[in-house]
């Protein structure tokens, strides 16, 4: 028996990237009212595909995120009046989620700086909810499984905000919390320039990641990329990204390098040498930080290289460092 599919959907609902992407200057503009009809369409065929399905939706607001719709945590206010033309569950979806996006955007109101959006917290509250019902109580271990309601789990991030580089530690941390409970991660890049660290996570959980082209086309691109279920893409054609950018963000400075140097001890990324592991505290000898700054590449429009993987080691053009001692700082790119 086929069995159920989990999907939790994580929504960015950045007021200024909306405002930004309803613009008429742009080629394809998308406003969060059509963007949300199509969303909700998208959940409802979701929910129609198979009756043991489920859903959940959170929502990625500036500095906070917070839980937009879950079949478990409903309030009696949720539930809408009964109406003989519309699928309850359908109807449930709808209201549910368009009622709270609204409710947040009227208490947000209108803020000075606009902080970052919590995307990272709504993947960790995604991750925290699958973990649950894949994991049942303790209670219930003797029951025999039942096959319909053993879920396969796997989340869904519409982005419209740019990558935060204060974040990497934190959302490799649950990409690494997703791959322990195989969950897949999708991505769609729904407005502004490509991620990096969502489309390692799409990568290294064998999801994929959509850059729409056409904006107008996303109901077109959620049902077609996004809407079968892990067990079904093995016998489909699911688009994957050509090329994946490996950088990282330095831990001293936060920002997204070409070229960084490695503690040995903890792995910390640096974007220089250091004589001292800001994380481990570990001592660097003076030899190795001078054959490492002897060693580094004037960075040119020429010779810089975007999106190689920090792993790729031996395709460097400069000169490669000597081996360093066990306690040594040495450089990846």
């Amino acid at each position: 028996m086929e069995k159920a599919s989990h999907l939790s959907v994580i929504v960015d609902l950045s007021p200024t990237q909306w405002h930004l992407s309803a613009q008429t200057s742009n080629q394809h503009p998308l406003s969060v009212e059509t963007f949300l009809s199509q969303l909700l369409a998208f959940l409802n065929a979701h929910i129609a595909s198979k009756h043991e399905n489920s859903l959940v939706v959170f929502g990625a607001l500036p500095g906070k995120s917070v839980m937009l719709y879950s079949p478990t945590e409903l309030l009696s206010d949720d539930v809408p009046s009964l109406d003989a033309n519309s699928y309850l569950p359908f109807k449930l979806v709808d209201s549910t989620v368009v009622q709270r996006i609204m409710n947040e955007f009227d208490a947000i109101g209108e803020l000075k700086e606009e902080p970052p959006c919590a995307l990272v917290g709504a993947v960790t509250k995604a991750l925290c909810y699958i973990n649950r019902i894949t994991h049942p109580s303790s209670t219930t271990a003797g029951v025999a499984e039942d096959p319909s309601v053993i879920h396969d789990p796997r989340i869904l991030i519409l982005s419209v905000s740019p990558d935060l580089s204060s974040s990497y530690i934190p959302i490799m941390n649950a990409i690494f919390s997703a791959q322990k409970l195989k969950v897949t991660i999708d991505v769609c890049k729904v407005y502004g320039p490509d991620t990096v660290f969502l489309q390692q996570a799409a990568h290294l959980t064998n999801g994929s990641y959509i850059y729409l082209e056409r904006r107008d086309a996303l109901l077109q691109y959620l049902i077609m990329s996004f809407l079968s279920p892990t067990p079904i893409r093995k016998i489909l054609a699911v688009p994957k990204q050509d090329k994946i950018d490996f950088r990282a963000a330095c831990f001293c400075h936060k920002n997204i390098v070409d070229i960084g140097f490695v503690c040995s001890v903890c792995l910390s990324i640096f974007c220089q040498p250091l004589p001292v592991c800001s994380t481990c505290r570990t001592k660097f000898p003076i030899n190795t930080l001078k054959r490492l700054n002897a060693a580094r590449p004037t960075i040119t429009p020429a010779n810089s290289r975007i999106g190689l993987p920090l792993a790729n080691l031996n395709n460097t053009a400069s000169p490669r460092p000597t081996p360093t001692p066990p306690n040594g700082m040495s450089s990846l790119r």
